[in-house]
């Protein structure tokens, strides 16, 4: 439990020296870490219910060669590409917001510097570190917090890739 505390008073510090932005970074982190889960729950716990539910609905057609049928096909595949991408483009946002938000920190905290630095002049270089520790934090955490989900939202593009050519070879046109 003390673990804990301490681990919650080293956040808690971090963000008091990052500034009001880092909030916001997290809160996209956040986001976009329920968006990723959620999808890849969705690959392994919904989609290849779907995925038997369309193999096993073509396999009881009779005509599975005619222009309809490829139509009907083209269609279903199409539903499930549409259900294996949603959310993806919101997830590829949340990685690309995140640097763009610490960048935001970045300014708030220059502005913080300069504004130190109007009142007290540069004679006072504790109050000028604790702003530019406010500008040069919130860009870190940006950049750690997009590259952590760069990694992840190009895994689950190919995952999501791959569940879908699968399905498509599981539904052969004749």
């Amino acid at each position: 439990m003390l673990y804990l505390m301490e681990l919650w008073e080293s956040i808690r510090d971090f963000l008091a020296t990052g500034g009001d932005v880092l909030y916001i970074v997290m809160g996209v982190l956040f986001l976009m870490w329920v968006l990723m889960i959620e999808r890849y729950w969705y690959l392994t716990g919904a989609f290849p219910k779907l995925r038997n539910d369309i193999i096993a609905k073509w396999d009881a057609r009779k005509d599975t060669t005619s222009w309809y049928a490829h139509r009907i096909r083209e269609a279903w595949i199409s539903e499930a590409n549409d259900k294996l991408n949603a959310r993806i483009l919101l997830i590829k946002t949340c990685v690309a917001l995140c640097p763009l938000v610490g960048l935001l920190g970045t300014v708030t905290g220059m502005i913080a510097v300069f504004e130190i630095m109007a009142v007290q002049g540069t004679g006072n270089p504790r109050l000028m570190a604790s702003g530019i520790s406010m500008a040069t934090i919130p860009t870190m955490a940006g950049m750690v917090a997009a590259l952590s989900g760069m990694f992840f939202a190009t895994r689950l593009e190919s995952k999501v890739r791959r569940a879908k050519e699968g399905l498509v070879d599981s539904l052969p046109h004749h």
